[in-house]
């Protein structure tokens, strides 16, 4: 297995950032996300760079307080998964994210496949398992943080561990 996963790191180390790929990495893992063998269904692969992120400042000038200098050290508040959503949805505009999984990792990159559904496809307007998706306020779910993803990363969810954001967000909980 790990012979594998390095085998693949390297091919997709090999390919575009954002790619198209003809079939899901890990079937069992898409299946349980939503993915269907069916029309109107798409996967993409996406790399991400790990690490922090540096504030984009020219010469490291932050003006301003000193609580605020920082540049390097600097983390992302959201996950590298939630920023691998955003980035296929900027490029796959007519399509809606309904998922993403991690496929694989080196020391430099994460890889992730997202899962988009065409809603103009008739396969897709006539399910009604999936159609929810095909309402317009359904439009670019992943820059609104309301995917999986991007809800664990505002802290959305059930139980004891996510008690900090009852009401809705960490600020309407203060």
């Amino acid at each position: 297995m790990k012979f594998l996963l390095r085998t693949r790191c390297w091919y997709y180390r090999q390919l575009n950032t954002v790619h198209r790929a003809p079939r899901p990495t890990r079937p069992d893992k898409a299946r349980r996300l939503g993915y269907r063998a069916k029309q109107g269904y798409v996967i993409y692969r996406i790399r991400i760079r790990r690490g922090g992120r540096k504030k984009q400042v020219p010469k490291g000038c932050t003006y301003g307080k000193p609580k605020n200098h920082g540049v390097n050290q600097l983390k992302p508040v959201r996950s590298h998964q939630a920023v691998a959503e955003e980035r296929v949805g900027r490029r796959c505009k007519a399509l809606r994210v309904l998922n993403s999984y991690w496929v694989a990792q080196d020391s430099t990159y994460k890889f992730y496949e997202v899962i988009l559904i065409d809603p103009a496809h008739n396969a897709i307007r006539n399910d009604p398992k999936v159609n929810w998706i095909c309402n317009a306020v359904h439009k670019h779910r992943e820059l609104r943080g309301l995917t999986s993803a991007g809800r664990k990363s505002r802290g959305l969810g059930k139980g004891h561990k996510y008690s900090k954001t009852i009401g809705g967000s960490r600020r309407a909980c203060w």
